[in-house]
């Protein structure tokens, strides 16, 4: 059995265990819910099991309670496949009124809501679970914590030894937790997988509604051609109409919204600060997978063609970068956002904290001309944001791939290369 490594989850699921009588994890298949709550659960049931799974369906049917019984927190994997099974939680949670009792995992694909009469509204707690930021896979040192930088915390001078073509592996292996620790090409066929089961069944299992895969290998194309902008179905339309593959628009935002719903997308929503002048924000969301790697295996890209193409490699990075925020700002209490203005200013990624405080981030491949582009962009932004209604930013960042260290710039700029970045 392959060593378990540590999650940013496990204290997460912990603290939501303690506070609910169950929780369900969430999040895209492969990213690692089942191992990450079996480390915490004290008894399980795994209703996929080809041994007992007949059994099982059948005690769901007629005595559900009895998949229950066991000591808690109890795993209750692959849920779905006995939607009844979610009534029967929210139930046996009120009758022994105590937390932690339950943790639900399954597929990335939603089950039969025709089957569930309760939502589960103050039992049942939901927790999105992401695939491995570098942190996680050992692939980031950790050195600059982004938790301590929003207590006021120096930024440490860390080392990073990294380079461009590193930082491209990285980001076409995906922090899949069956890619790391794999060499060469055996990782890197693990988002090709994944992207083909996602074309050819996971887009259809979502609602059983029959979706042709000729068409979602276009849209994912087109998709991940758009990655870190603001690109309009519209665009993506004719982007997959210019490939031979004939839909309408309702048909895109039909296979947008399926993807959406299996995780394989997640789309970056707009930050609205308060400013000192009127100037108009952009509000479109910015267009991210929830793993760089499915939009580098959508594209037929390896390593090298990153490295020789720097303008997708910096599109793409940008995508890697706002997954591992994604992954630390879940840990800290908070969200990920974006912001684009008339003017033309922008935060690549601002994470907000719940209590109000906020860090804008750019994110460049490295180089001084690009690093002093970025460090202007966020000065200027922060001069604009009306500090006395929201407080100044806790931070200014620029997110690399490439340098030898992180460093504080005169102008109050960190610069902080993604594998010296941690929670």
């Amino acid at each position: 059995m392959r060593e378990y490594l540590p999650r940013i989850y496990d204290p997460v699921l912990k603290r939501r265990l303690r506070a609910k009588g169950a929780v369900l994890i969430e999040g895209a298949k492969w990213c690692g819910k089942t191992t990450t709550a079996s480390q915490i659960a004290q008894s399980s049931v795994y209703m996929q099991d080809p041994k007992t799974k007949t059994q099982n369906l059948r005690l769901a049917e007629i005595a559900p309670l009895e998949l229950l019984a066991g000591e808690t927190p109890r795993l209750i994997d692959e849920w779905q496949l006995a939607p009844q099974l979610w009534d029967a939680v929210r139930f046996e949670v009120d009758q022994r009124d105590d937390f932690g009792q339950f943790i639900l995992t399954g597929s990335a694909v939603p089950a039969d809501t025709d089957a569930i009469s309760h939502t589960g509204t103050g039992r049942i707690a939901r927790l999105r679970m992401r695939s491995m930021s570098l942190f996680e896979s050992g692939d980031s040192t950790g050195a600059v914590s982004l938790g301590k930088l929003f207590e006021g915390e120096e930024l440490p001078i860390a080392s990073a030894d990294s380079s461009l073509e590193a930082i491209a592996f990285l980001l076409c292996r995906g922090g899949w937790p069956r890619a790391v620790g794999l060499e060469g090409e055996a990782a890197l066929l693990q988002a090709n997988d994944y992207l083909d089961g996602v074309a050819q069944s996971d887009i259809s299992r979502v609602d059983k509604k029959e979706r042709d895969p000729r068409i979602a290998y276009a849209l994912l194309r087109s998709y991940a051609r758009m990655s870190a902008s603001q690109g309009k179905a519209t665009e993506i339309l004719s982007d997959v109409n210019a490939q031979g593959v004939k839909a309408g628009e309702s048909t895109v935002r039909d296979y947008l919204r399926a993807l959406s719903q299996i995780f394989v997308i997640e789309e970056l929503l707009a930050w609205s600060p308060n400013l000192r002048s009127k100037t108009a924000i952009r509000t479109a969301p910015t267009r991210h997978f929830s793993d760089p790697s499915i939009a580098a295996a959508a594209l037929a890209l390896g390593p090298g063609d990153l490295v020789a193409d720097l303008n997708t490699f910096g599109l793409l990075f940008e995508s890697l970068c706002v997954r591992d925020l994604r992954i630390y700002a879940d840990a800290l209490g908070g969200d990920v956002y974006h912001y684009r203005d008339r003017s033309g200013l922008e935060a690549d990624a601002v994470v907000h904290l719940r209590d109000g405080r906020y860090g804008l981030v750019e994110v460049k491949l490295g180089g001084d001309s690009l690093i002093e582009q970025g460090a202007s962009n966020l000065v200027a932004l922060r001069d604009k944001i009306n500090s006395e209604k929201m407080g100044a930013p806790s931070f200014l960042m620029i997110l690399t791939a490439t340098g030898d260290y992180s460093y504080y710039r005169e102008d109050g700029v960190f610069v902080v290369p993604i594998r010296t970045l941690g929670v």
